[in-house]
């Protein structure tokens, strides 16, 4: 079933009051990223999760829409106070991926609300990684 709202996390605030379409910024290239969309998800702690892994400072991160904590930070550490919550309509969104968590829309999205939150309240919804999985890490994709 459809929600009524999505949530998108942000590290600033958009440019105009719609959202476009763009590829996702993704190193696995999953499938259900590689289409020009926005993305967004049912799940309002893995959006503020996204966008706090997006934020300048963080050189290295994954995202899980399985348990908390959603984010995993290999490199750097977030280097901003604050990040965006947007809430969106979802009638232009479709389900994608396999967790059920993820949504995109193909067409442009003018949010509902937006939020300004402070990195330091969610904190508990991150973490860093471990050294095993550092080492894993930078196997797989190099210093960057």
């Amino acid at each position: 079933m459809k929600p009524k709202n999505l949530y998108h996390g942000s590290i600033r605030k958009i440019k105009g009051n719609k959202f476009t379409p763009r590829q996702a910024e993704d190193l696995g290239k999953l499938p259900e990223n590689l289409h020009k969309a926005v993305y967004a998800t049912n799940v309002k702690e893995i959006a503020i999760a996204m966008a706090i892994i997006s934020c300048k400072g963080v050189n290295g991160s994954s995202l899980s829409f399985k348990k908390k904590p959603y984010g995993t930070i290999y490199k750097g550490w977030p280097k901003q106070k604050y990040i965006y919550l947007y809430i969106l309509p979802s009638d232009t969104f479709v389900q994608m991926g396999g967790s059920g968590k993820q949504w995109a829309s193909f067409k442009p999205v003018k949010p509902l609300k937006v939020n300004k939150l402070k990195i330091s309240d969610y904190l508990y919804i991150i973490r860093k990684a471990t050294k095993k999985e550092i080492k894993r890490w930078f196997e797989e994709y190099g210093e960057n």
